[in-house]
């Protein structure tokens, strides 16, 4: 259907320009010069009666292309994240304790015909480089031309967190592309005086909930925004609430799956603030700076000061609600720091709009250039694997990014469980080189060790159907069959609450401990691996002590 289209709302660019010519809002102009006394500022102006600016798609392409060949060239090294173990391991459902479906069906799938990292993350790669595209077209649709559009998308591009989930296969990793869509269409909604787009956030946001459910807190701030700051004219639009509706029928499975398991996901989010809550209520302040990257703070700072000041934006002010409804959420829920990413990504695309503006000498353009390059290389070499992983221990890369500590060692890891409790386990040293031989069952304190089990243990004696643990979904795929007698044994890995074991078998011993060999302090390095033996309870009264949500 057609769609009301306006120009750069800041300089008036009615006409097409050149591809290598910046677009006269991105032209240099004298410093003081006057404008006529009764007209109103560039930034006043209407915003809905006239052309956009063309897209800039020489510098647009160039950035996602840029972005895919270093995450695709990156994918394969270090290994498997701790959660794509895990989701590989869940077998398709309508919905998890810990998460909606669309995550672990994706990597169950992609598992299925090549089971490798590269091949598992390419989601999440195309999510990252989608969100550069969106980017573009949120700074293009408040008015920015070529040199606005070009600066969101490669700001996008070498920002810190969106390289750590483009470059892994997380939950969050799909929002990077959803959040800032929902908001482009929101914005197009209210900037082109078209009720339609509230259809298109809607689908968006229905769809979206199927890998979080945290779109839901997206668009209370949306809602919060619009009762404070207006439009009030869209709360009557029927568009609005039949976007609402859309919502509400896509996300229809994940409700219905919530309200027959007892609401899950607020357990599940209680388990994570008990964990979680007194650290992140401290981190996530400093982390508003660091999640776009601090090069980058002063743009997203603009586009708040801009969205405040220019009365031509007034419409879309709501995203600054949206802003402060996710902060309180974040803050009160203690979670997990990097909630506010997603409005933060919008508010960075739309701040290259006065950026741009402001680029009007060689000399600030190239400070922001430069801050844009320095971006990008610190946020990469802290994002992704690039350091050398025998030199990566004596670097404090691990502890500044939890997903590249929790990348490596598994198949170590898995190995040194063969070599500690394979012969016990199995009856033998021969019958442990075979596949599936190691007999006893082996549980794991969380779901990481299990997944690097389920997935490098076949090739090392050890059956995947004989690996268990109580953490989160994985504790309702049942427990070992193995009925309780005098010699009843299991293999435990990781860390369990003194003296917990001790209370169901006769006998526990610590084989050896998990040691990635790198010096690189993750939740693994120094677990034990414990060898039980006379268990005295039979699993079924024995399985529900194991569970537990984090």
């Amino acid at each position: 259907m057609p769609m009301e289209r306006r120009a750069d709302e800041e300089a008036g660019e009615t006409a097409p320009t050149a591809p290598d010519a910046p677009a006269a809002s991105d032209a240099p102009t004298a410093p003081d010069a006057p404008t006529a006394p009764d007209a109103p500022a560039a930034s006043d102006r209407p915003v809905t009666s006239t052309r956009l600016a063309p897209l800039a798609r020489g510098p647009v392409i160039t950035a996602m292309a840029a972005l895919a060949a270093l995450l695709a060239a990156t994918s394969q090294l270090y290994g498997y994240h701790r959660d794509e173990l895990y989701f590989r391991m869940l077998d398709p459902a309508w919905g998890y304790v810990d998460q909606p479906p669309l995550t672990p069906l994706i990597a169950g799938a992609l598992a299925s015909i090549i089971d490798e990292p590269w091949f598992l993350r390419i989601p999440a790669i195309v999510a990252a480089v989608a969100a550069v595209l969106v980017a573009a077209l949120i700074a293009r649709e408040v008015g920015g031309g070529r040199l606005a559009q070009s600066l969101a998308a490669w700001s996008a591009a070498a920002s810190a967190f969106p390289l750590i989930f483009g470059h892994v296969l997380l939950t969050a990793s799909l929002d990077l592309v959803v959040w800032p869509l929902v908001a482009l269409f929101a914005m197009r909604a209210l900037l082109r005086s078209d009720g339609r787009w509230w259809l298109a956030v809607g689908a968006v946001a229905g769809l979206g909930s199927s890998s979080k459910l945290l779109v839901a807190v997206l668009l209370i701030g949306l809602g919060v925004g619009l009762l404070a700051f207006g439009p009030w004219r869209q709360l009557r639009s029927p568009w609005l609430w039949a976007g609402v509706a859309i919502a509400v029928v896509l996300a229809l499975p994940n409700i219905v799956y919530q309200a027959t398991h007892d609401w899950p996901q607020f357990a599940m989010g209680a388990a994570l603030a008990e964990n979680n809550a007194d650290e992140t209520r401290v981190l996530m302040w400093p982390m508003l700076l660091l999640l776009v990257g601090p090069y980058l703070v002063p743009i997203w700072v603009a586009g708040i000061v801009a969205l405040l000041r220019r009365r031509s934006w007034r419409d879309i002010r709501l995203l600054l609600g949206a802003l402060v409804v996710v902060v309180v959420f974040t803050f009160v829920g203690g979670s997990q720091f990097y909630y506010p990413l997603g409005v933060l990504q919008v508010l960075l695309a739309i701040g290259c709009v006065p950026t741009a503006e402001w680029m009007r000498t060689r000399a600030r353009s190239m400070l922001v250039w430069v801050g844009v390059i320095l971006n990008g290389l610190t946020s990469a070499v802290i994002a992704l694997p690039l350091v050398p992983l025998d030199a990566l221990g004596a670097t404090p890369l691990p502890e500044m990014n939890q997903v590249t500590a929790d990348s490596i060692g598994w198949p170590a890891y898995v190995q040194q469980v063969v070599d500690a409790a394979g012969s016990d386990a199995a009856g033998s040293d021969a019958a442990a080189s075979e596949p599936g031989a190691l007999g006893a069952p082996i549980i794991t304190a969380n779901y990481g060790e299990a997944g690097a089990l389920d997935r490098f243990g076949p090739a090392l004696g050890i059956d995947a159907d004989d690996v268990y643990s109580g953490h989160n979904e994985l504790w309702f795929r049942g427990h070992p069959p193995h009925a309780a007698d005098a010699e009843g044994s299991a293999v435990f890995v990781g860390y369990f609450r003194p003296g917990f074991l001790a209370t169901m078998f006769d006998s526990c011993e610590v084989r050896g401990e998990l040691d990635n060999g790198l010096g690189v302090d993750n939740e693994e390095q120094g677990a034990p691996i414990t060898v039980c033996t006379g268990m005295r309870v039979p699993w079924s009264e024995a399985w529900p002590r194991f569970a537990h949500l984090d």
